[in-house]
């Protein structure tokens, strides 16, 4: 993985309350929130890396390579 990946992310100039939701809002914001972020994710030339980057770094919080917090721990638990 390349460590300097995240220079071409797409994310680079996005609100980063889109990937990284403040505490407070309802399910429904957050969901749109998430969503919006996936839209973003999508077109990224790194998403892959961003995901190895947050499945080492173990991040528990945010949208990263385009799946939620939520959907990392459910689709990589299965694989540990």
């Amino acid at each position: 993985m390349r460590l300097d990946w995240w220079e071409d992310a797409a994310c680079r100039t996005a609100d980063a309350n889109l990937f990284f939701t403040p505490e407070g809002v309802t399910k429904e914001q957050r969901r749109a929130a998430e969503r919006r972020a996936k839209l973003i994710c999508v077109r990224c030339p790194v998403r892959q890396d961003c995901l190895e980057a947050a499945l080492e770094q173990d991040e528990s919080y945010g949208v990263w390579g385009g799946l939620s917090a939520r959907e990392r721990k459910r689709r990589f638990a299965k694989i540990a």
